[in-house]
């Protein structure tokens, strides 16, 4: 058929449709009945249909035979009304047996949306059952279009600053500077990991979650863990004496000394963070021979700057009256998370909680005061093997984690720019300030590399890992931690030095 000869057929069909469907619905309208005596055999009889007529404009060839032929004759009758709407969806119904009318794909079959036996269209889409319980409604239900007011959570944030006795043991252990308290879990003659807590928090609030975080719990299963805490910031600690004088940062970091002896520690590997970060950096610097390793996070290597100093020392005024003002809680949530805005809000509001209601103000306020008076570590980056020996600095290996929304990145910057790089790693986590609650799996996987680092031999999948320790772990030196290590089970693993991040500084200055 040429291009024209498609056009005229193309025509033609529109033609019929609008034709057909003008004389159904007058059918309907008019409520014809079926005549049920009608002869079907001389209605439709296509080789004897020789006489062409025009409905609708509607033109085709002079062939007898043709399909369109059949549809004029259905056409002429079906405008005579000589049948009823029954009768014509079997005219229909024979015509569509006949000959299949090849539309455009976007248009469906005519003959097929006029094949209907009701007299009226119906009033709403019709779904299968299993369409409507897909749709969560039934085939009679109407969907209609709904609002949703007063949203609110059916279930209570499970997130809680509460003990629960997973983290251990509590003893007393005496200092110079008077008693504090340590929890302990797991047998001290494996290898120790040894936590000092930051601002506000405790053992409980500061590591209790993370520590009981999955993957977290698979890797030191065969640690001791040992959690210390401050003068006074245990959970439900007494008021401090009038007249108590509060151990300066250098002070505090000596009372690790006491623990190792109380509980016959050789090595650990310390965990701190902010403040326990600091205290931790200054025990390492001063006794390297019994730090393993340091994970430290929102570690400040120098004195407070003057904007920190006097608006802590704003905020130590109120705590020492035993006063917990506004200004106070919205400063340690600005020290936790930094930018609230960005951080995880269901957290924030645990932790204002928390700092509103549960901290003896007076305490805190001796230990914020003894931190706005640190002093610089007084360390050095040196690269020259023959004066390492004669300088101040920390010997150990470094994982120096930051969170993108803290307000102490620059701080850690600092601090990594003071240290060995062949002995430091920094790493800064995104989207989010309280990197240890906001994002526990990632600081659990930079642990764990950082382990393998160390030289214990680590096993397992990335999303599940299993630390097995031998007894040459105990070992001091770099090269004996980083050398492969028996597992329990008798197995060897080899382990690689590994860096999770470059070093920020290019060109550190001192």
């Amino acid at each position: 058929m040429n291009k024209s000869g498609k056009k005229v057929k193309m025509a033609s069909i529109r033609s019929i449709r609008a034709g057909l469907s003008k004389s159904y619905q007058s059918l309907n309208t008019l409520g014809a009945h079926d005549n049920a005596n009608d002869d079907y055999s001389n209605m439709y009889d296509r080789s004897n249909t020789t006489d062409w007529i025009g409905v609708d404009n509607f033109k085709s060839g002079k062939n007898a035979n043709s399909p369109f032929s059949a549809l004029k004759n259905a056409m002429s009758r079906v405008s005579r009304g000589k049948h009823s709407a029954s009768r014509i969806s079997v005219i229909l119904k024979e015509l569509d047996d006949e000959w299949k009318i090849q539309e455009e794909p976007a248009e469906d079959n005519f003959l097929g949306k006029l094949r209907r036996t009701s007299s009226k269209m119906p009033s709403s889409v019709a779904l299968s059952a299993e369409q409507a319980s897909l749709l969560g409604t039934m085939p009679s239900d109407a969907l209609d279009d709904i609002e949703l007011r007063h949203v609110q959570l059916s279930v209570a944030n499970a997130r809680t600053l509460s003990e629960d006795g997973s983290a251990g043991n509590k003893e007393t252990v005496e200092t110079r500077h008077g008693p504090i308290t340590v929890a302990i879990t797991g047998d001290t003659s494996k290898p120790v990991i040894l936590t000092y807590h930051d601002l506000g928090l405790n053992h409980v609030t500061n590591f209790q979650a993370f520590f009981l975080y999955p993957e977290m719990r698979n890797i030191v299963n065969n640690f001791c863990i040992v959690h210390v805490n401050a003068p006074g910031q245990e959970e439900g600690a007494p008021t401090l004496p009038e007249g108590y004088v509060y151990p300066t940062m250098e002070e505090l970091s000596e009372t690790i000394t006491c623990v190792k002896s109380h509980f016959h520690i050789r090595t650990f590997i310390g965990f701190g963070v902010g403040l326990g970060a600091n205290v931790l950096a200054r025990y390492a610097t001063k006794y390297p021979a019994d730090v393993d390793a340091l994970v430290l996070i929102n570690c400040s290597s120098t004195q407070a700057g003057w904007i920190e100093w006097g608006y802590q020392k704003l905020n130590i005024r109120h705590l020492r009256s035993g006063t917990m003002t506004t200004g106070t809680v919205d400063y340690l949530l600005w020290h936790h998370f930094g930018k609230l805005e960005e951080c995880n809000q269901d957290l924030v509001t645990v932790y204002r909680q928390h700092f509103e209601k549960a901290l003896n103000a007076t305490n805190l306020g001796l230990l914020v005061d003894s931190y706005i008076r640190r002093t610089d570590l007084n360390i050095v980056r040196e690269l020259d093997p023959n004066k390492k020996k004669d300088v101040r600095m920390i010997r150990t290996q470094v994982l120096n984690i930051t969170a993108n929304h803290s307000p102490h990145v620059d701080d850690t910057v600092t601090f990594n720019g003071r240290l060995d790089p062949t002995l430091s790693t920094w790493m800064k986590i995104q989207d989010c300030g309280l990197v240890i609650d906001e994002a526990p799996g990632k600081v659990v996987e930079a642990f764990r590399l950082f382990l393998q680092g160390q030289g214990y031999a680590v096993s397992g999948s990335r999303r599940s890992s299993a630390v097995s320790i031998g007894e040459a772990v105990h070992s001091r030196g770099i090269g004996s931690r980083q050398a492969s290590l028996s597992s329990v089970n008798g197995s060897t693993t080899s382990v690689k030095d590994i860096r999770i991040t470059e070093n920020p500084l290019q060109n550190p200055t001192v």
